[in-house]
């Protein structure tokens, strides 16, 4: 499979309108991904919160 269609069959979260795409969608700098599954885009902030909280924990130390 190449790049281009990898991409293509991407999910993202869009942190602009704050929802899953799937594909094509709106520019890079405005999404978080890309992901393999609609579940892993979903959860994208989720993450993002869970990582920024563990780092946060780091500097505490």
């Amino acid at each position: 499979m190449n790049a281009k269609k990898d991409i293509d069959d991407a999910w993202w979260f869009c942190l602009k309108h704050l929802r899953v795409e799937h594909g094509p969608g709106c520019p890079d700098k405005d999404r978080m991904g890309p992901y393999a599954t609609e579940a892993e885009a979903a959860g994208a902030l989720a993450e993002a919160r869970e990582r920024n909280k563990a780092w946060d924990a780091q500097d505490d130390d």
